[in-house]
Formats: structure tokens, sequence, C-alpha cells
């Protein structure tokens, strides 16, 4: 069985994800893993399918009808997976919300070499107070040379021009 990665969005309604769901089924495909979310009146998400390889031309035109039904889809190409070469550990962040922040700490997880993996952010109001606070969970990929304390100075450095607080967390 070969994978097709697809990235979906739509206008957020009921029956969207079972639309997708059962022209995957009716294909033989079989719904791996997905992250899927609504936002600001939108529903998007990407999703991993198997499907078989002969399969897999008919299935993507029959996703791809789906957009007469205001559901669109594209497709990105499957690369073999590696072997990981590094250790997942998770961020938590929070801080004044600004301009720039997402920015500034994913150039500080580059130079590092560390892969972002999964990134969630919103923004919220601070309790008591009119502040906007910026808060985000990720998921990184820690290079097997870099050490967690070296991470956690370097991104310390940055909160403090930030104003936030970090917690990193995984196995060292």
């Amino acid at each position: 069985m070969d994978h097709l990665i697809v990235t979906v969005s739509a206008p957020d309604k009921p029956g969207v994800v079972e639309q997708l769901a059962a022209c995957i089924a009716e294909h033989g495909g079989n719904w791996l893993e997905s992250r899927m979310s609504h936002m600001a009146g939108q529903f998007a998400g990407i999703l991993r399918v198997s499907a078989p390889a002969d399969a897999h031309q008919p299935l993507r035109s029959a996703l791809e009808a789906l957009a007469a039904r205001g559901i669109r889809v594209l497709f990105a190409e499957v690369a073999p997976e590696a072997s990981p070469e590094w250790k997942p550990i998770t961020m938590e962040l929070v801080g004044n919300d600004r301009p720039g922040i997402v920015r500034d700490v994913t150039r500080v997880l580059t130079e590092q070499g560390v892969n972002l993996e999964q990134l969630v952010t919103n923004v919220e109001p601070a309790p008591m107070s009119s502040e906007t606070l910026f808060r985000a969970h990720a998921v990184l990929g820690l290079p097997l040379e870099l050490s967690l304390d070296v991470l956690q100075q370097r991104l310390e450095t940055l909160a403090d021009d930030l104003m936030v607080e970090l917690h990193l967390s995984g196995e060292e």
C-alpha cells in the first residue's frame, strides 16, 4: 500500500469529514492519521491515507470532485521517511502577544537545527488585565547532539526579549 497526503479546506459545516471518509473508503483507502481544526468559520486539515497503487488516481479524482460540494483538496508528494535522528520534546510558551513572536521563536529553533513537528497557537485575554496573551504548544525534534539545557538557555535569552515563559520537557 502506498500513501497519499491530502490537505483539505472547506467552509465549516457538519458532514465534511464524513464525506471525505466515505470517498476514501469507497476507493479502498484507509484513513491512517489526521490533524484537523475549525478556525474562523473554516475547516482545515491534513491527512495520510493508504491505498493500493492502482486506486490512487481514481481516489485522487474522487477527492478532487468534492470541490463541487465546497471541499477543496491538495495532494503532497510522499517521500520515504528516514528514521528520526532526533529526540522528541514538547515546548510550552506563554507571553504577551506581539507581531513577530512566531518568527522569532522559530528562528532560534531553526538556528539550533530543531525540527518543528507540531505547532498549536492561540491568543487570549490575560487574566486581570487588558493585555492579550500568546500561547503556543509545540512538539519538537531535538538533534541528538543538542542538549535540552543548551536549547533551554538559547530560548531563555530570547524569552527575556519577548517577555515569555518557556517550559521544555522530554527525555534527556
